[in-house]
C-alpha cells in the first residue's frame, strides 16, 4: 500500500476516491491568477501526485483562469480509469484577478463546456457549486435557478455528480430536493471550527465533507500546542494539521495544494501518521480556544 492509500477511501456517489487528495489551484500564478513561473514544475507535481497514489485531484477553470485545468490535461491526459477530476464553477475571475459572482444560468453552462474544453472531457464527474452570495464565506440565498442548472446538465450526461461549495446547512437542504449531493466543500481546520455540526451530520448522511484551506490557506496555521503535538510525534505541524483532519471524521477528503514535489511528499506522509486520543484532545483544545 502507497501512502496515500494509507488514509483511506471514501465513495463520491459512486467513485471511489482516495481520501487524500491534492487541490491545483496553486499551480496558477500568484493570487490564482496568470501562469505559474514554472509550467514544467506545476506539471511534474501532477504527474508526481498520481504516482503517489493520488486518484482525487481538485480544480476549477477560474483558477488561472483556464490555467489549471489546461496544465492538468497536458500533464495527465489521457486520464487513468481511476482518475477522478472534481472542478468547480459559479465565479469568475475580473481582470483585475478579482473573485465575481457568475451564478446565472447562462454563465453556469457555459463555465461546464469550459472546464470539459479545457480538461479534455466528454463529461465532468464531479462539479461543485462555488456559492458567491458572500464572497467571504457562506451566506443565505436562494438555490433554485443553479440548481436546475447543473440538475439538467447532470441529466444531459454532461456532469455525473453535483457538489456545493460555500454552502450553509439550509443550502445543503435545498439542493437535496432537487438533486443528489455528494460533497460539500468548506473552509475548515484546526483553527476554524464552525463546520462541526454539520461534518457530523453529512458523515452520517454519507456525503463528502472537502474542506478547503485545510492548512490555513493564506494565513498558514500558528499554535504553539501544534507545535508541540507536532514535535511529540516526530511530525511537521502542518502534517498533524491533516492527520487530525483525516481522523476527524471518516467523510473528510482532504485537498492540499502545493506547487512543489517536497511539499506534496510531505502532505501525503501526512495519510500515514496516527495521533493519540491525548494528541487529539489537545488539538481539538485550539478550535475551543479560537472560537
Amino acid at each position: 500500500m502507497n501512502q496515500a492509500q494509507q488514509a483511506g477511501r471514501y465513495l463520491l456517489g459512486d467513485l471511489d476516491v482516495t481520501r487524500m487528495g491534492y487541490g491545483a489551484m496553486q499551480l496558477a500564478g500568484p493570487h490564482v491568477f496568470g501562469p505559474p513561473k514554472d509550467r514544467q514544475q506545476a506539471i511534474t507535481v501532477l504527474r508526481s501526485a498520481v504516482e503517489m497514489g493520488i486518484n482525487h485531484i481538485d480544480t476549477s477553470d477560474f483558477y488561472g483562469p483556464h490555467v489549471t485545468n489546461q496544465i492538468i490535461r497536458e500533464a495527465l491526459h489521457p486520464y487513468r480509469d481511476d482518475l477522478v477530476i472534481v472542478t468547480k464553477i459559479g465565479a469568475r475571475r475580473g481582470d483585475d484577478a478579482s473573485w465575481q459572482k457568475a451564478m446565472s444560468a447562462a454563465e453556469l453552462e457555459s463555465a461546464v463546456h469550459d472546464n470539459l474544453r479545457n480538461l479534455g472531457l466528454d463529461v465532468l464527474d464531479v462539479v461543485n457549486l462555488r456559492l458567491m452570495f458572500d464572497v467571504a464565506g457562506p451566506a443565505e440565498g436562494d438555490l433554485e435557478e443553479p440548481m436546475s442548472v447543473l440538475a439538467d446538465l447532470k441529466q444531459k450526461g454532461l456532469v455525473r455528480h453535483i457538489g456545493l461549495s460555500n454552502a450553509t446547512a439550509r443550502q445543503i437542504a435545498q439542493a437535496r430536493t432537487m438533486t443528489e449531493i455528494v460533497c460539500v466543500q468548506n473552509q475548515y481546520n484546526l483553527a476554524h471550527r464552525g463546520d462541526d455540526a454539520l461534518v457530523e451530520q453529512l458523515s452520517k448522511e454519507g456525503i463528502a465533507y472537502v474542506p478547503f484551506f485545510p492548512l490555513g490557506g493564506f494565513s498558514p496555521l500558528q499554535s504553539k500546542t501544534l507545535e508541540r503535538v507536532a514535535a511529540d510525534c516526530g511530525a511537521t505541524p502542518l502534517q498533524t494539521a491533516l492527520a487530525w483532519l483525516l481522523q476527524r471524521s471518516p467523510n473528510i477528503l482532504l485537498i492540499p495544494g502545493t506547487s512543489s514535489v517536497g511539499h506534496l511528499q510531505q502532505n501525503i506522509a501526512a495519510a500515514a501518521l496516527k495521533l493519540s486520543d491525548e494528541a487529539i484532545a489537545a488539538l481539538d483544545s485550539i478550535g475551543a480556544s479560537a472560537s
